[in-house]
């Protein structure tokens, strides 16, 4: 990889199971995601000398010389006199397998060659500190102990006292359940204290390699409507133990079709976008998947809840899932559903008395009702949620070929869309998903929502062979886009953020549906003035949202890139590729940063980045 990345990934499981490096990783801390210490610690002995090439400690530095990263692994290459030590990273999150997609077992693989042409006594070292297992070091108290396994050996660490889902928040970690380090066939293991931390240590013998997994068990992972639940991995009675043993049996075969995943990807993504766009979707596909959790509920349906990755910690957000599905669409649209069922369970509960789409379902890992403004009107996004939610189930339909999700769900489907058909047209004074930008009336982009989400419903409706509804919608998904483009328009060419407002301008992200289902609600002026505009306001490393702040969005400069031309959409590549090349900010891709500084906006590591894959389901 060409970019200068602006976090490494080394494990990338689950908003809890998190550990990057934030800059060279054999000289600084490893970190979580939210840049609290996660601190792992990798020494290797060469006929007795010890050097670090993971993390921090008094140990002196084997001298890192490459680091590559694809979508499922990173390597890094590091050279001393005797011998080239390679150490490969993997977290096998297969988003086309719900078993791998859930399994919390993340590996690495450390191999050598002699540079010297002598034999080597070559052996490593991880430490694990009591931070993977706590919120913070001082908080409570960690305890081990070994662990008896076929085909490994293993050292289990939780804390004393197992609160289990006690909590929510957005900057927290765990603190329950067990974290296991193991290692491929006999091993000595056992625990330590480390810059202060108490640790658990695997050692293994290089011959001339060695095999280490770290699984994470949280026992439950969710509370979904008062119910505790187990992961998906555990559905068919798998323990933890089992799933280790598993890993660490089948890791040939398993890196091997990981390596297949990624080549593949990275060809596709080459092929619609370029090598650089290749490069961002191989950076952003772990933290997206490492930014859900799937379970099963009580009824036995899969559920994939996101966590609003320091942005407020919801679970499973609509407008975060919005534009995380287009990674979903192109590899799995079970794992999309399993994102909208708790939005749709929970407005059938009962609970939720609005005509509107509700915004989230709790506050991770506990989903048990909206968190986001639950009792405030003004805070919420009716237009926002209602046209997010149809034009997903729309999306799903056209994607497998069937409405069978939509008829499950037609009674909210019907209420939401009346809903856009009363507001949709010019809304009120609401928010939208850029909720940071604050309400704005007449918001013409939310306006482009509703539109595509009365065309969705109108597809739907087709697909169930409701025909005369369906073309009623259809009618007005057209009726409403004539009057967007006759009162939006600017006398550039371009169109405005607000119906209001002469001159101004937006991304106009939302339209892109119309591009990818061709339905041709917008003319093709529309979009050729559109990019007119967007090359005359880009600053060095994006184009703004609108025109009220500098800063953008990553995952909207690349929807709006995929309805221009070929030269288009490689030009807003090329702009968000500067952005995580050059930024000071060494954190998990961020969404929201300034065009001209290339500073984030503090979020980081959000599964909106899912978004970037849009231009790969284009024909």
């Amino acid at each position: 990889m060409k970019m200068r990345m602006p976090s490494i990934p080394l494990i990338t499981v689950d908003p809890y199971f998190s550990v990057w490096s934030m800059d060279r990783i054999n000289r600084n801390d490893t970190l979580h995601w939210t840049g609290a210490r996660n601190a792992i610690v990798g020494r290797v002995s060469v006929d007795g000398r010890t050097m670090r090439f993971l993390g921090r400690s008094g140990d002196p530095e084997i001298e890192q010389v490459s680091l590559e990263l694809d979508a499922l692994t990173t390597t890094v290459v590091y050279r001393c006199e005797e011998i080239e030590l390679k150490a490969e990273f993997t977290s096998p999150m297969l988003a086309d397998d719900l078993y791998y997609a859930s399994r919390p077992v993340s590996y690495l693989r450390l191999s050598y060659t002699v540079l010297d042409g002598r034999e080597h006594d070559v052996s490593a070292q991880l430490s694990a500190s009591e931070e993977l297992v706590l919120n913070r070091a001082g908080e409570g108290r960690a305890w081990s102990e070994e662990v008896l396994l076929d085909g490994a050996t293993a050292v289990k660490m939780g804390s004393g006292e197992q609160k289990i889902l006690w909590r929510s928040g957005d900057d927290v970690r765990i603190d329950w359940g067990y974290l296991y380090l193991a290692a491929g066939g006999e091993a000595r293991v056992g625990n330590e204290v480390f810059d202060g931390l108490y640790a658990v240590y695997a050692e293994k013998k290089l011959d001339p390699d060695c095999l280490f997994a770290f699984a994470y068990d949280d026992i439950y992972c969710l509370e979904y409507f008062g119910e505790r639940l187990e992961a998906y991995w555990k559905k068919d009675g798998r323990t933890i133990t089992d799933a280790i043993s598993e890993a660490i049996a089948e890791y040939d075969a398993l890196k091997a079709r990981c390596d297949r995943f990624s080549a593949e990807l990275t060809a596709v993504a080459t092929q619609k976008g370029g090598e650089r766009y290749a490069e961002l979707l191989s950076l952003a596909y772990r933290q997206v998947m490492a930014g859900h959790k799937l379970a099963v509920d009580t009824e036995g349906n899969n559920i994939y809840v996101s966590k609003e990755c320091f942005s407020n910690g919801c679970a499973a957000t609509v407008d975060v899932t919005y534009p995380s599905a287009p990674m979903y669409l192109y590899y799995n649209t079970e794992l999309l559903k399993a994102m909208l069922r708790p939005i749709f369970r929970y407005a059938k509960s009962g609970r939720w008395a609005h005509p509107f789409a509700p915004h989230d379902v709790g506050t991770y890992p506990l989903v048990n009702g909206q968190a986001y403004n639950p009792d405030d009107l003004s805070g919420q996004m009716p237009v926002e949620e209602c046209g997010n939610m149809i034009v997903l189930v729309s999306a799903i339909c056209e994607r497998e070929g069937s409405c069978e999700f939509a008829a499950e769900n037609l009674d909210l489907l019907d209420t939401w869309s009346d809903y856009l058909v009363k507001y949709g047209l010019d809304p009120e004074n609401q928010l939208c998903t850029d909720d940071f930008a604050g309400h704005l009336a007449h918001n013409c982009n939310l306006s482009i929502k509703a539109i595509m989400g009365l065309c969705g419903y109108s597809r739907i409706l087709s697909g169930l062979g409701q025909t005369e509804k369906a073309d009623r919608f259809s009618s007005l998904a057209r009726e409403y886009a004539s009057s967007f483009i006759e009162r939006a328009a600017n006398p550039d060419g371009s169109f405005r953020l607000a119906y209001d407002r002469e001159g101004s301008f937006s991304l106009k992200y939302n339209a892109v549906w119309d591009k990818l289902w061709k339905t041709e609600l917008f003319p093709e002026h529309f979009y050729k003035g559109e990019f007119v505009r967007y090359r005359k306001e880009a600053l060095p490393y994006g184009v703004p949202l609108d025109d009220r702040e500098k800063y953008t969005k990553s995952d909207w400069e690349l929807w709006v890139g995929c309805m221009g031309e070929k030269e288009d959409f490689e030009f807003m590549v090329d702009l968000l590729y500067r952005f995580y090349d050059v930024t000071r900010d060494r954190v998990p891709m961020s969404d929201w940063y300034y065009t001209d500084t290339a500073q984030h906006r503090y979020f980081r590591h959000r599964t909106v980045m899912g978004g970037l894959f849009l231009k790969l389901l284009f024909d």
